[in-house]
């Protein structure tokens, strides 16, 4: 499978979850992956070897997306390793679900420095490996920046926001070669929604009944959609906000 045969790629936050499935799946498709994490060194290089051993190429680098200069280490290493970059994708990110009276200013700061400043810093960063020849950026929203959930204002909030970039910097990117989407995922099953205790949850089976296509989502339901946005076949999409989400955020 070749779909993205020598393209070099960075996904963020992809240690884990939503994230390592798309390096993994971007791989199988012919793609050079960077691997970043914050701080699962472990988890990142399990990551790699899981790639490499299916006859991939990838590397893992460390970097906390929201410090620039970590952020600048990051495209560093992946010039260095790999000369260049086609496809960014923007999957780091953190969530509180807190009543709006337990928001603080810590919680609210986390947040966004993670989800939003943490992906203008890394688009500003892949700009310029892009270069003339273009490139290609997926932000990974949630579905919960059309339908925000009760506790989860602030959460919705950055997800809202890295739609607006997404319309706005398709709008700003033309004629310059690069394509920027949005992927809002419904809830997916990860170490992350099973730690938070979505999974098995009355919440979880509240939402699965909601759900047209009457399941949790995998992280491989968003990865496929992920390759598809990177590949030529999506060559004329730009600016599009693509719920996968079972069809609960489509009601």
């Amino acid at each position: 499978m070749s779909k993205l045969k020598n393209k070099v790629a960075v996904v963020t936050g992809a240690s884990k979850g939503i994230g390592a499935s798309i390096a993994k799946y971007f791989a199988a498709e012919g793609a050079k992956v960077v691997v970043n994490y914050a701080s699962s060194k472990e988890a990142a290089e399990h990551v790699v070897k899981a790639i490499t051993d299916n006859g991939g190429t990838a590397i893992a680098v460390q970097g906390d997306v929201s410090k620039e200069a970590d952020v600048s280490r990051l495209f560093e290493e992946t010039k260095a390793v790999f000369g260049t970059l086609d496809v960014l994708v923007n999957n780091a990110g953190v969530y509180l679900y807190e009543p709006i009276e337990q928001v603080s200013a810590e919680t609210f700061h986390q947040q966004f420095n993670i989800n939003v400043l943490g992906s203008i810093l890394t688009i500003q960063a892949a700009l310029k490996l892009f270069g003339d020849k273009g490139g290609n950026i997926i932000n990974i929203s949630s579905g919960a920046s059309n339908t925000p959930l009760p506790t989860g204002s602030v959460y919705s909030a950055t997800k809202t926001a890295l739609d607006a970039f997404t319309v706005a910097l398709s709008k700003e990117f033309a004629g310059r070669n690069i394509r920027i989407n949005s992927i809002l995922p419904g809830v997916v099953e990860t170490e992350g929604s099973h730690s938070a205790g979505f999974i098995g949850s009355a919440f979880e089976a509240k939402l699965v009944a909601n759900t047209p296509l009457g399941r949790t989502g995998q992280p491989e339901d968003i990865a496929k959609v992920a390759v598809f946005l990177a590949s030529e076949e999506a060559a004329w999409i730009t600016g599009e906000k693509i719920s996968v989400s079972g069809g609960i955020y489509g009601l």
